[in-house]
């Protein structure tokens, strides 16, 4: 079995490192071709539209605004909510796409009052209402691009549909006034922290990437993994993936990429990624092999990675270079640990100015 400590026997991108830009674009094309899918063009045009909008929110300190989006490609259209709340400040303030299991504000995933304190807006979306959570491809913006018949090998899953979403908010929040366009972050958990990574790695608008217990597919290395593997997950989840990423059942160790691939797509930019002690199916250990093995892009760059020789310790976070990472104690959840774990490590990059 390969030795998933030791970073020189991953694969690599035949491009890497020496030129950068035709290495991303090999990384894109390998994971979108084998794991994700194809990523579906920008939309033709947007329209959004205001449902509600409320300046007294946590208790008169942040505007509230529900918003709609309709995404036209050629002459069909879908339309999803999402919600944005804004902490008043004299000056553009820092935001986070948050792709969430439920559309509530608050939220037991979402401290909004005490992320709103910390001077950051929350653009918060839940995911099925981009498109249902299942094998069904003919509702949300799943249908503007599924074809009819059996899906292609390398047809889109629902992880690049809902990172699509994402990407779509993003181009909302850049016209927003109030929001600081050169930092508006990506962030998930679980399935949604994967998703999370796929739009931050896809779209480099995103200036920083947060991906919460996202094992499996995610932040974790597929080779030597504990718990849930490519077997376990395409068994369970395949419509996540394009078809073709099942032929890779029980062959982790065959592939020509793995998981590192797509955290480097977030290089040189920000990328925190967050474990829990008890998140044994999403294998800690393996999410921390994939920030160290990533770590190449970055230094590639001229930028230091994940300064680190071993994990840390429980509810130590690392946050001195440009990876951070931490794995605190309980389960499989998004704490406020998370969220401010998230939120201070970029404070300690300079790029949250108070």
């Amino acid at each position: 079995m390969t030795n998933c400590y030791d970073n020189n026997t991953l694969p690599m991108p035949v491009s890497f490192p020496a030129d950068w830009k035709a290495c991303r674009r090999e990384i894109m094309e390998t994971l979108c071709r084998e794991e994700y899918g194809l990523l579906p063009p920008p939309p033709d045009r947007i329209e959004n539209e205001i449902l509600l909008k409320s300046g007294d929110f946590c208790a008169g300190k942040a505007d509230f605004i529900k918003i709609q989006l309709t995404t036209w490609v050629g002459d069909r259209c879908a339309s999803f909510p999402f919600s944005l709340t804004i902490p008043k400040n004299s000056r553009p303030v820092p935001a986070v796409v948050f792709l969430n299991f439920r559309s509530l504000v608050p939220d037991e995933y979402l401290p909004i009052e005490e992320i709103c304190d910390h001077g950051t807006a929350v653009a918060s979306v839940c995911y099925t209402d981009v498109s249902s959570d299942d094998g069904n491809f003919s509702n949300g913006l799943s249908a503007l691009f599924a074809e009819e018949g059996e899906r292609v090998p390398n047809a889109p899953g629902k992880l690049i549909v809902w990172a699509w979403a994402a990407m779509r908010i993003l181009d909302f929040l850049l016209t927003c006034p109030q929001l600081d366009s050169n930092r508006i972050a990506v962030g998930g958990h679980s399935r949604l922290g994967k998703t999370a990574l796929l739009a931050g790695g896809l779209d480099e608008r995103f200036y920083a990437v947060w991906s919460n217990d996202s094992g499996c597919s995610g932040a974790a290395l597929s080779r030597g993994k504990n718990g849930e593997r490519i077997g376990d997950i395409t068994h369970s989840f395949p419509y996540w993936f394009c078809p073709q990423y099942a032929s890779w059942s029980e062959k982790e160790e065959l592939a020509p990429f793995d998981q590192h691939w797509l955290l480097m797509l977030t290089a040189p930019r920000l990328l925190y990624v967050a474990s829990a002690q008890q998140d044994d199916w999403a294998d800690p250990s393996a999410e921390y092999r994939g920030c160290t093995a990533a770590s190449a892009a970055w230094e590639r760059l001229g930028f230091s990675g994940l300064r680190a020789d071993s994990m840390p310790p429980v509810n130590s976070p690392l946050h001195d270079g440009r990876i951070g990472y931490h794995i605190r104690s309980g389960t499989h959840a998004v704490s406020r640990y998370d969220w401010m774990g998230f939120l201070h490590f970029l404070d300690q990059q300079n790029t949250f100015n108070k």
